[in-house]
């Protein structure tokens, strides 16, 4: 087209004159035109979303290959709501504001309470979850027993966070605490310095410290330092369009539904386990797990399943041991019934590796059964929940759900009708009787909050 336009114009006639004031005319149109479109019009034209955030066991990072966390799920349904793809931007704690006041990212998700300092920097989206400053410290250090107490006492805390500015306020007005400030480093590393004693103190957000105590079982969880605070997302300020964007999809996540799941998917079982409970989990991994963790790797990777997610079944049924029995008189490591042992084609429920090769093949069965379910983590629940108490059961409860009018594909649904099979109203209208429904509840969120505890330790 160059060639064209060059060798026609020689010599110069009026009408080269005309298409070249044309074409260019066009190109400071477009370019005023990109100048001028808002941050929700440049989403909605590049098909990108770009999220900042911060890398964090309740933000984000990486499991398997795979994102995951729980700023990155309500972020990835943003950007569902909105059509276009996520892109993430972690440019570290202390860079988060500069990045999105340069226009490098569209908005910041990372468990941003909104603080009078913030406010000067971002304008923030509708809440999105209540938290509330604790003081962390170990079992076997004293925590102050209230604000004055803090005295003399030094705490290590991240720069440029809602805990530095509160202990400055604390500081500030007479209480003669002392703060070291780190940059960059998570919450978690902090609290993992206080669970192996390197440090004494440090502050965390509530949700924070709740996950965390899975993984760090000797650390307390201590008095709070402010009143409750509200998360939420950040834009830059006077960015209107995405804000009132942002303030649809959280109401839209809240009405629909979403907000719950994402919320209890992480949050829901923290507060099941008390601190006895935890270290003896994190011991017989270290103690019993190894004698049994090939054979677990092996035939879990035959159906696909996570290695992790078996061994966290595995505990739940017998805590490792091979010769364990429950009061039905199920035996082993995947406590099998006979009925299941001879489906599955094992004749020593008690040999460690025929156990746990029927239990998985069975576990695959139920899986394989809701091969309805669309989300493949909602199917997984519906396969642990089947496991425990029987598939009959879980259909019972799920005739319930759609009775009542609930999501028969949700979790949040098989959770809330499956309790409803201990009572008579309910029972005996179902085609299998009476069940301790509540049982396969706790048996499930149990299991999550084991295999969580063994993602984070990265066992190979």
């Amino acid at each position: 087209m160059k060639r064209f336009l060059i060798k026609n114009c020689i010599p110069i006639t009026l009408a080269c004159v005309t298409i070249g004031l044309v074409f260019l005319s066009m190109l400071i149109h477009t370019q005023k035109l990109g100048q001028s479109l808002n941050t929700v019009e440049r989403i909605q034209q590049s098909g990108k979303l770009r999220l900042i955030t911060a890398n964090a066991i309740n933000t984000y990072y990486y499991y398997e290959g795979r994102p995951t966390g729980f700023e990155y799920d309500l972020a990835s349904a943003f950007a569902k709501y909105m059509n276009v793809e996520l892109d993430i931007v972690t440019p570290g704690w202390n860079n988060m504001f500069s990045y999105l006041d340069q226009e490098k990212g569209d908005f910041i998700a990372a468990g941003l309470a909104i603080t009078r300092e913030r406010i000067e920097d971002a304008d923030f989206s509708i809440p999105y979850m209540t938290i509330q400053q604790r003081i962390i410290h170990h079992n076997l250090v004293f925590g102050p027993k209230n604000i004055d107490d803090m005295v003399f006492r030094t705490f290590h805390i991240r720069r440029g966070t809602s805990y530095s500015s509160r202990l400055a306020e604390i500081k500030k007005s007479g209480v003669d605490l002392k703060y070291i400030l780190h940059d960059n480093i998570p919450t978690e590393e902090l609290i993992a310095m206080v669970h192996d004693r390197q440090i004494k103190f440090t502050i965390a957000d509530s949700n924070i410290a709740l996950l965390n105590k899975r993984y760090f079982p000797d650390i307390q969880i201590g008095i709070p330092v402010q009143e409750k605070e509200s998360l939420a997302w950040a834009v830059r300020k006077n960015d209107s369009e995405m804000l009132k964007e942002i303030n649809r999809f959280l109401l839209y996540a809240n009405e629909k539904g979403i907000l719950k799941s994402i919320t209890e998917k992480y949050y829901e079982n923290t507060r099941d386990f008390d601190a006895y409970e935890l270290k003896k989990f994190h011991k017989r991994i270290e103690t019993r797990l190894p004698r049994y963790k090939d054979v677990i790797v092996e035939e879990s990777a035959r159906y696909g399943f996570d290695w992790r997610l078996v061994a966290a079944v595995v505990y739940q049924e017998s805590h490792f041991n091979p010769s364990a029995r429950s009061f039905t008189n199920v035996r082993g490591l995947m406590q099998v019934t006979n009925a299941t042992a001879k489906e599955m084609g094992i004749s020593n429920r008690l040999n460690p590796k025929e156990s746990i090769r029927a239990g998985i093949k069975y576990l695959d069965l139920m899986y394989q059964r809701f091969d309805h379910i669309e989300d493949e983590y909602q199917r997984l629940l519906f396969a642990l929940a089947s496991y425990n108490v029987g598939y009959g059961h879980v259909k019972d409860a799920l005739k319930i759900a759609e009775e009542k009018g609930y999501d028969t594909q949700s979790w949040q649904a098989l959770k809330t009708t499956l309790p409803l099979l201990s009572k008579a109203a309910y029972y005996k209208k179902t085609q299998h009787g009476y069940a301790r429904g509540w049982e396969p509840v706790q048996y499930v969120e149990r299991i999550l909050t084991y295999f969580d505890i063994l993602k984070q330790k990265t066992l190979s």
